[in-house]
């Protein structure tokens, strides 16, 4: 097996980072610590000939794109307003697929540094002190889609979460709702998660109805989860749900079906993301309209502005959302509500 990157920086004692400064010639780079990744360079045979042309232009014209989950139906349609704008500007596309996992999105953006990427476009919805630290090793441009971390270093687009489950809450309650439990993303996830969660007490609160934790219950965005979730739900008695995803209204509208109940006759449902989930499963959700493909191509354009050092208007970017009124609330036929 061929050496790689990473074993040139454990037999040298210094990062992928610094042995990718050596390659590139770097000014950065001390003349004892280039000796040493020399060395090793030659005692590990690595031989980057892949890389060879795109190493003398500094350009390879391929970006990385980091996915927490592309069996989602909303990451699929954040990759499609990527690659459309990728096109448009030359540049090909690198996927990885993390599963959600710390120690993969660690691995790939090494491997993405090893492969000399221009450029990275993260996606998911938290953005870990490991992954942080990883991207500053490498210098590369980052771009955040549909998420922002702690300390907005990193440029991003995404939409106001927490004013989208306001709205959400809020319009279930102008239908006379007065029990309303939700399906949360991730607890210790501070968009999908948290977020929501803030907008759904707020709406409560600004509208006399006492927050009551035991009505919220933890789906993390899969389906299996949020079924379990949603028959918890039943034993509180609820009379609408807030799902923080399609995917996971769709399986609580399952739930309360199997539980002999009807929805909206007897509960109300809404959902997140305006995938097509929410357009074919019947009755047909509720929900509010998250752009995925503009996060997708907004995030592409905002990166290839970054790589031709272009003046950027804004770093973080709110886009619009919009409340889509289906059957899952009452009504048979498709209403937008801004």
């Amino acid at each position: 097996m061929s050496a790689t990157i990473k074993d040139v920086a454990r037999e040298a004692k210094v990062s992928i980072a610094t042995v990718s400064r050596v390659l590139n010639n770097s000014a950065v780079v001390t003349d004892e610590t280039r000796q040493r990744v020399l060395e090793a360079i030659k005692k590990t045979g690595y031989k980057p000939n892949a890389l060879a042309r795109s190493l003398k232009i500094q350009k390879t014209h391929t970006i990385g794109l980091i996915v927490p989950d592309i069996s989602s139906t909303f990451y699929p349609e954040v990759v499609r307003g990527i690659e459309d704008i990728a096109a448009m500007y030359n540049y090909n596309i690198f996927l990885c697929n993390t599963d959600q996992k710390e120690e993969k999105e660690v691995k790939y953006i090494e491997i993405l540094g090893e492969k000399q990427v221009d450029g990275i476009i993260f996606m998911g919805d938290i953005v870990r002190d490991s992954v942080i630290q990883t991207f500053n090793e490498f210098g590369v441009p980052v771009v955040l889609a549909g998420t922002q971390d702690k300390d907005k270093r990193f440029p991003s687009v995404m939409i106001d979460n927490e004013k989208a489950a306001y709205d959400a809450v809020k319009y279930l309650i102008s239908l006379g709702r007065k029990k309303i439990g939700m399906i949360s993303g991730p607890m210790h996830d501070p968009i999908g998660g948290l977020q929501r969660i803030e907008g759904y007490k707020r709406a409560l609160e600004e509208h006399g109805i006492k927050y009551d934790p035991e009505l919220v219950v933890e789906g993390e965005f899969k389906t299996r989860k949020a079924y379990l979730a949603m028959l918890k739900l039943l034993e509180y008695k609820v009379d609408a749900v807030f799902a923080a995803s399609d995917d996971m209204a769709a399986a609580a509208i399952n739930a309360i079906f199997d539980s002999n109940l009807k929805v909206p006759e007897n509960i109300h449902v809404v959902g997140f993301d305006n995938t097509y989930i929410s357009t074919i499963f019947r009755p047909t959700i509720t929900t509010i309209q998250q752009p995925a493909y503009d996060i997708g191509a907004v995030s592409m354009r905002l990166l290839t502005k970054l790589l031709a050092k272009e003046p950027i208007e804004e770093m973080h970017v709110i886009l619009p959302h919009q409340l889509i009124v289906r059957e899952s609330t009452g009504f048979g036929e498709e209403k937008n509500s801004r």
